[in-house]
């Protein structure tokens, strides 16, 4: 097949965790036995050899540089982002995205026919999609998470950055969704109760749940339990979900874990830290780490890896990671969505935990039990080989794209 991959985030290295990692590795896939042409945006920390890497990648690679930051400041331009929401139907952030330039290419490539297939990797890439395409060619939107459902649960569980921003928003948003997921032949989430949102919207729509997958070369099993009182998140620490956990583990959790275990430290694994989580580093026994050449050296190095994820859907990479290197996670609902991890007839692969006394008893066992470690380590290895492949991944998508 022609498949047009559409991508504003730039994809490689995919060490960059998120959505660079779910696209390249899928491109990676598909390139295998179909010619693949990837649409992709050039922000200003992409570097030349980045670029040469990820030509190596695809069939050919079209980049175009990412819009800059236009408009009006303060109250005034707030007023008219929401002001054009309201009217357009589409939401800023994916506003901001948006190139005349690209549109131009992929109209010219669609009318053309050019291509059998277009994916979009995300969802603010749907935007250039039209809805006529659907009767002319496959049209697949690749959803990592629901923006509505989002933004709800934010609210709700009020960790929300701008509450009132988010209230005027959130109809909006759902209208948006069900909008925009209407156009396309197939939709693709990445767990069971994101299909359920969407398919709320969009009753009578075809919807696959795609998890993301793990590439071993990068995260080994671990040779070794290095023991002691180590805890660790991972993640960017830029991404508002990311930055609650951080927060809220540092400033609730890890006080009553240390008047147990003096000695417990945590270390906060992730680039682009911003000044709420750089703060969290004058705390005793807290290290903010920044972008590191290896985030598995670090995993290794942890008796325990935390994902205390309170807001934030779809399945999480840091789960899928922390788990083939062979480190104990334990998890939050949220941290641990997509996964099996207890029940019955199912292995013990993590600890479940999401009120503080719950992090306190489940760190506690952990710390206090090798025999434990050793078996969320090999259980929760052996759930990411059997399931969590990207081979596997990509088999599932390279069928869908195939309908």
């Amino acid at each position: 097949m022609k498949i047009l991959m559409l991508s504003s985030t730039f994809p490689y290295p995919p060490t960059r965790g998120g959505t660079q990692v779910r696209t390249f590795n899928l491109l990676k896939y598909l390139q295998k036995r179909h010619n693949i042409t990837l649409i992709t945006q050039r922000a200003s920390d992409v570097t030349d050899a980045e670029v040469e890497k990820l030509r190596e990648s695809v069939e050919e690679l079209v980049v175009f540089p990412r819009p800059q930051e236009s408009g009006v400041g303060g109250f005034v331009g707030k007023v008219q982002r929401f002001g054009a929401f309201l009217q357009q139907g589409t939401p800023p952030s994916v506003q901001s995205i948006y190139s005349v330039q690209i549109q131009k290419w992929i109209d010219e490539a669609v009318a053309a026919g050019n291509f059998e297939v277009i994916t979009c990797e995300h969802s603010v890439n749907e935007i250039y999609v039209r809805p006529e395409w659907r009767q002319k060619l496959r049209t697949v939107v690749n959803i990592h998470s629901s923006v509505y459902a989002t933004c709800r649960q934010q609210l709700e569980t009020k960790t929300a950055e701008k509450p009132l921003r988010d209230r005027l928003n959130l109809p909006l948003l759902r209208r948006y969704e069900q909008r925009y997921c209407s156009k396309f032949s197939a939709i693709v989430v990445t767990t069971e109760e994101d299909k359920q949102q969407i398919q709320a919207f969009n009753p009578n729509d075809t919807i696959e749940v795609i998890p993301n997958g793990v590439d071993f070369t990068q995260f080994p099993m671990r040779s070794k339990d290095p023991g002691g009182c180590k805890l660790i998140f991972i993640g960017a620490m830029d991404n508002r979900p990311n930055i609650d956990a951080a927060q809220f583990f540092s400033l609730q959790v890890l006080p009553q874990i240390q008047k147990r275990y003096p000695d417990t430290t945590l270390e906060l694994v992730g680039a682009r830290p911003v000044p709420e989580v750089v703060e969290l580093g004058k705390l005793p026994g807290i290290k903010v780490t920044g972008r590191v050449p290896s985030m598995v050296e670090y995993l290794h190095q942890a008796t325990v890896c935390i994902i205390p994820m309170r807001t934030g859907f779809g399945i999480k990479n840091k789960t899928l990671e922390a788990m083939a290197a062979g480190v104990p996670v334990v998890g939050s609902d949220r941290g641990l969505e997509g996964l099996t991890v207890e029940g019955d007839g199912v292995p013990l692969r993590a600890l479940r935990a999401n009120r503080v006394e719950e992090y306190l008893e489940a760190i506690s066992r952990l710390f206090e039990n090798p025999q434990l470690r050793s078996l969320l380590s090999q259980n929760g290895r052996s759930l990411i080989e059997t399931e969590y492949t990207w081979e596997t991944v990509g088999m599932r998508y390279e069928k869908v794209l195939n309908l």
